[in-house]
């Protein structure tokens, strides 16, 4: 087993990493190379390079095989995670046909061509047409379709970045069933394509022959071709296996396999997700999406720009703690761990409504940040700690009703992304939720649950349950600490959730006077 590796390529936000785990779940070689996020030609828009993420996947690989003496010929496999959401054009040739759109970018359609009378009538006696609304209106297809016809004509396939680095690898247009998430007309129950009389090809200007071939994770689905090879510095004819999405490759790779341990992600997104193998709407009529194990499902509650709103503090508020660690020599975690732990749980009655972006239900596309219980005993300390406390109250909020819908209680909770690296994060949100919370062994926990659809798929461990458990484990676990929790217990019942229902029409108000954020 310890000449046997596996690569992951981890395509983010933020970066593009490289990474090489052995088959205990180690991470054995790194390599990173940053990206800038997006660029906007349009207030709003959000767009980069699909071709400059290619380029930086060659780069982070042969950077990777620099540094380690680990040899190629140890790689058994390697696997793709992505940022989810992100499209790409390509023609016939195989060539891009404009700028990949991020799922960061918040541009939107007109209002659209009636469905059909049938389909109107439906929804409306559902009351969803609103949300079928909302999805025609930030749908890529029908943005590009409407404004860019003449890139739409030349369209042969439209994919997920995770499709496009796929393609880029084996030349095969096939993307993972775990990958699709996005505004297409995919089926979540079924984990398909949408049959043929499905109310999306009507809502989505698109044809099935533009769109990959899909299947389940842990599938290989090509080798790795000659031009990749050359690019990548990867073996020709290496396996190349499918994984899923970032967010569902994170959860896995934290060891939340199943339904009573939920899994954190502090990441841009934050995150609640647990599998399962029962399909559980956590949201009503919004179905859960697919998870990195084949036939399981993810019933994710998200927090828009969540961990986002931690690094707009940083930036606008956190200029002295960044300088302090640079002359001191350490982390940007630790110092402003520092800031968290000048205030007392509860920060003093200030509290956060983390709705920095609008949501579909809940929160409705009306939603607004708030911060209550301002006075001048406060400092930016205080609306840090708040800010880490908001999002944990949402993230509990989230944990509740998937244990309403799913009937499965949470009793664990695992940590992941980059606000899992923040020790007073840590403890915070096991005082929060009441339960010990664990950080996941490796940072690298997307690229992590990639592997472990390597190593499942090759037969390298036995089965996807059998790969997590043997390549994933807790790491530091915080246990609540009983007095913080009883504060933070009648914060979060008594306050918290009382604060959407009362703030929510002065936010219709607001919305209704500025037209922001707008409405449908």
């Amino acid at each position: 087993m310890a000449d046997q590796y596996l690569l992951s390529i981890d395509n983010g936000t933020q970066s593009v990493r490289a990474l090489l785990f052995d088959l205990n779940g180690n991470l054995a070689a790194k390599a990173q190379v940053h990206l800038q996020a997006y660029f906007s030609d349009h207030p709003g828009w959000a767009e980069h390079d699909a071709d400059g993420y290619w380029t930086a996947v060659g780069q982070a690989c042969r950077q990777l095989w620099a540094s380690t003496d680990i040899p190629r010929s140890a790689v058994k496999g390697v696997a793709v995670t992505t940022q989810r959401g992100t499209v790409v054009n390509l023609d016939r040739d195989g060539k891009v046909l404009r700028p990949a759109i991020t799922w960061l970018d918040q541009r939107r359609v007109g209002k659209q061509k009636p469905l059909s009378f049938l389909w109107r009538t439906a929804f409306k006696l559902a009351r969803v047409a609103g949300t079928i609304e909302y999805f025609r209106r930030e749908a890529e297809i029908n943005w590009i379709a409407e404004h860019q016809p003449e890139i739409w004509a030349r369209t042969d396939k439209y994919l997920l970045l995770s499709g496009f680095l796929n393609f880029r690898l084996c030349g095969r247009h096939v993307d993972s069933v775990g990958s699709q998430v996005a505004y297409l007309p995919f089926d979540y129950k079924r984990h398909k394509w949408a049959g043929a009389r499905d109310w999306k090809w009507e809502a989505l200007a698109i044809k099935p022959e533009m769109l990959p071939e899909l299947v389940a994770p842990g599938t290989v689905i090509g080798a790795i071709t000659a031009a990749a090879a050359e690019a990548t510095g990867i073996p020709q004819g290496t396996p190349l296996v499918a994984a899923a999405a970032d967010k569902a490759c994170e959860v896995i790779g934290a060891g939340a396999l199943e339904p009573h341990i939920a899994c954190l992600s502090y990441g841009t997104t934050a995150t609640i997700n647990t599998t399962t193998k029962k399909y559980v709407e956590v949201t009503p009529l919004i179905p859960p999406y697919p998870a990195a194990v084949p036939g399981a499902y993810s019933t994710e509650v998200q927090i828009f720009r969540g961990y986002w709103m931690v690094n707009w503090f940083k930036e606008q508020f956190g200029h002295f703690e960044q300088m302090a660690g640079l002359e001191q020599g350490r982390s940007p975690e630790a110092m402003f761990d520092l800031l968290v732990n000048e205030v007392p749980p509860g920060s003093m009655g200030l509290m956060l409504q983390p709705y920095w972006s609008p949501g579909i239900k809940t929160p409705g596309p009306e939603a607004k940040g708030a911060m209550i219980g301002f006075g001048d005993v406060h400092t930016r300390a205080h609306m840090y700690r708040a800010i880490l406390e908001g999002l944990a109250y949402a993230l509990r909020e989230g944990k509740e009703r998937i244990e309403k819908r799913s009937g499965v209680p949470v009793t664990e909770l695992r940590v992941a992304g980059g606000g899992s690296q923040s020790d007073a994060a840590m403890q915070l949100t096991a005082d929060i939720f009441g339960l010990p919370a664990a950080r996941a062994h490796v940072y690298e926990t997307s690229g992590l649950g990639a592997a472990i659809a390597v190593a499942a798929g090759l037969g390298l461990h036995k089965d996807f349950d059998s790969a997590t458990h043997a390549m994933t484990r807790p790491g530091r676990v915080f246990q609540p600490i009983e007095a913080n929790r009883q504060i933070y217990d009648k914060l979060y019942r008594r306050v918290y959730l009382n604060m959407y229902k009362q703030l929510q029409p002065m936010y219709q108000e607001i919305a209704d006077i500025t037209g922001y954020p707008e409405q449908l």
